[in-house]
């Protein structure tokens, strides 16, 4: 199987954003058929609503740092699929990729020739199985998971993380995790079980009585992480941008830390390098120019608000706003919070089935925005043009509003130019 082969039949499967399918039974039966890979190295799985991939980096870096050998998963990718699994900080090759395929393809028909699976994986499952897979041919010493959508049913849940975390909680995925809060923050809360060490990031009230009462059942005592840095790291510097980080990164030191005890060599040393090298494309990534890009995939309101405070402190140039979300995100509430900062802003929709028209968008644009600042884009690239056309030299294009359009953006600028640090 070829890596464009093992990427269609993936993709055969249904987009994974429309045909996820809650439950542990298929990964579970995947894993047992495959030998069980996850049971051979030690795993932590992130948890969360906004932050967990930022919290899951900067964790991974903090390993590096230490000498620990690191297998990390996230998702979504930007460009290339290989991206959401990653070796010692490279992603994996495309030969590996596929061979891993294939290999789950053939245990997946088979568990359903057996009539041990009633239905064909889904997406999210085999990729997770994959990942799980590579960690094992690459021996790796620590798993770091970023839990796909909520936790108890969520696929990476079925490797039995011995350290858990969840990052802040807020309402997102309402059609399938709960309309409340409460409700999203249980289906979060359940990867806290027992015999596990559980890290807790700032929350609402509403989600902390939730977090408590889990615990309790689990009889875990849940470490609870603050909105500052702890004092003996409160001079470093942070490599991730923005305030909002500073939680992320308190979090990841707490997970180090929980590490340490149960044997990993993580001195503060490298807590503190792995802190000032953590990077993650797409979230307030900076590519330097004239004008300059900056990348954030601010894909629901708590992350919009985030955007809007960084750009509050530290953009000062005029700004040019690419903008794209799904059609099931808070659409007025983050458009009122981040169409203002925009000096001319551009609408599109990437490719998925979940995307908001420009219709959509346009309908709920701020009714003080000026409409003739306003224009729409049929895809990324003509969304570059556009931006190109109206962005002085000395201004800045943000894009934002879903990590679904971050990859096709960057392609239409070209992949291959320079990440650089800015501001």
């Amino acid at each position: 199987m070829s890596f464009d082969e093992a990427l269609a039949y993936l993709l055969s499967l249904g987009h994974e954003t429309l045909t996820m399918k809650l439950g542990l039974r298929n990964t579970e039966a995947l894993l047992n058929a495959l030998a069980d890979p996850h049971k051979e190295f030690p795993s932590v799985q992130i948890a969360g609503t906004n932050g967990k991939g930022s919290t899951a980096v900067t964790l991974d870096s903090i390993c590096r740092a230490a000498g620990i050998r690191t297998g990390l998963f996230t998702s979504p990718h930007l460009i290339s699929i290989t991206e959401r699994i990653k070796i010692d900080g490279a992603a994996i090759s495309e030969s590996d990729f596929a061979n891993l395929t294939l290999q789950v393809k053939t245990t997946a028909n088979e568990l359903i020739k057996q009539g041990h699976l009633e239905t064909q994986p889904t997406f999210f499952e085999h990729v997770t199985a994959i990942a799980l897979l590579a960690f094992r041919e690459a021996k790796v010493e620590v798993a770091i998971l970023e839990t796909g959508l909520g936790g108890r049913l969520d696929s990476t849940t079925a490797a039995g993380a011995e350290i858990v975390a969840i990052t802040p909680v807020s309402m997102d995925h309402e059609e399938y995790l709960g309309n409340t809060l409460a409700e999203i923050a249980a289906e979060k809360a359940a990867i806290i079980h027992p015999g596990v060490t559980a890290i807790v990031a700032p929350q609402a009230e509403a989600v902390l009585e939730v977090i408590a009462r889990q615990s309790e059942r689990a009889g875990v005592a849940p470490r609870f992480t603050g909105q500052t840095l702890p004092n003996s790291y409160e001079n470093i510097s942070i490599g991730l941008r923005g305030r909002h980080q500073i939680v992320n990164v308190s979090a990841a030191i707490a997970l180090a830390e929980a590490l340490r005890e149960r044997g990993f060599p993580i001195t503060r040393a490298a807590i503190v390098r792995g802190i000032e090298s953590a990077n993650h494309p797409g979230r307030v990534e900076m590519w330097e120019g004239r004008p300059g890009y900056l990348f954030d995939g601010a894909h629901n309101l708590a992350a919009a608000h985030a955007l809007r405070d960084y750009l509050d402190e530290f953009v000062t140039q005029p700004i040019t706003l690419i903008f794209a979300a799904m059609k099931d995100k808070a659409l007025s509430e983050m458009a009122a919070t981040l169409f203002p900062k925009a000096d001319e802003l551009i609408l599109t929709k990437p490719d998925n089935p979940r995307a908001a028209t420009v219709e959509m968008l346009m309908s709920v644009l701020p009714v003080s925005f000026d409409r003739a600042r306003v224009r729409l884009a049929s895809s990324a690239l003509e969304a570059v043009q556009l931006a190109r056309e109206v962005t002085p030299a000395d201004g800045l294009v943000c894009v934002t509003g879903s990590l679904y359009l971050i990859g096709p953006i960057q392609e239409a600028l070209g992949a291959g130019r320079a990440r650089t640090s800015c501001l």
